[in-house]
């Protein structure tokens, strides 16, 4: 009976994981190179020279996606 029962709630449950639609913020879906740069690399005195580099090659991977 609980073998029963644990197997039902576990696939009630993929049901209606499966079912709910993917949200995504704007903010996720708008973050520039700049932000991620940002994100990537925090600290502004030891991380300077790698944000930057970092920001220069996600702008050219952007504009060779396009």
């Amino acid at each position: 009976m609980l073998k029963k029962l644990l197997l039902a709630t576990v696939a009630a449950g993929l049901v209606s994981a499966a079912t709910l639609p993917l949200q995504f913020t704007p903010a996720m879906a708008a973050m520039t190179c700049k932000e991620a740069a940002k994100m990537k690399y925090p600290d502004m005195v030891k991380g300077l020279k790698d944000r930057h580099s970092f920001k220069k090659a996600c702008k050219e991977a952007w504009k060779a996606a396009q």
